[in-house]
């Protein structure tokens, strides 16, 4: 099994989620803006205790299971947000990614900086051939936020997907190994 190890970028530090990541992280994901997208709301701290519990040990590429990376301020700081890493139990050379990060850190490039980082990890460490992503076309900061990192619209379901009582669309992002810039380039 693969282990995840500490990612550092300019600001930021990827890492493993640590038992007192429980209190922001549910203050973020509970926040009506944050959850209107997200498929996991957490009902309570300790549901989140228990999820940082059960991914403790379990590596970014297992099949069928989501692995969370929490982003930290690399100064110190805490927990700003996570970010999901899902390998499909059919095909192992690629990865589902998702990204959550708090209201009050979002707009200065956090998400770009963190997503970037795992793309990098995702091609050049676990050999990924394809990366993807699926967002509900309304959430266009995340769609922006796809686009930035270079990866491109590969579909749109419509109504394809039922979600939190409604049909809502599902667009699909992603991109490819040889799309990846090098670490030279």
């Amino acid at each position: 099994m693969t282990e995840f190890h500490d990612i550092l970028t300019g600001r930021l530090r990827l890492r493993s989620l640590e038992p007192e990541d429980a209190g922001p992280m549910f203050a973020y994901r509970s926040d009506p803006r944050v959850a209107r997208y997200q498929g996991w709301e957490p009902a309570s701290r300790r549901e989140i205790e228990a999820f940082i519990r059960s991914v403790a040990g379990q590596g970014p590429d297992v099949p069928g299971a989501w692995y969370q990376v929490g982003i930290a301020l690399r100064d110190g700081g805490g927990l700003i947000g996570d970010l999901g890493i899902h390998v499909p139990v059919h095909d192992r050379r690629q990865a589902e990614i998702g990204i959550t990060v708090a209201p009050d850190h979002q707009g200065r490039g956090y998400g770009t900086e963190a997503l970037r980082a795992v793309l990098g990890y995702l091609f050049e460490e676990l050999g990924k051939h394809r990366v993807y992503g699926s967002v509900d076309p309304r959430n266009v900061r995340s769609i922006a936020l796809m686009e930035r990192v270079g990866m491109r619209r590969e579909a749109h379901h419509v109504r394809s997907l039922w979600f939190k009582g409604e049909w809502v669309d599902d667009v699909i992002y992603a991109i490819l190994d040889v799309e990846w810039p090098s670490p030279a380039v």
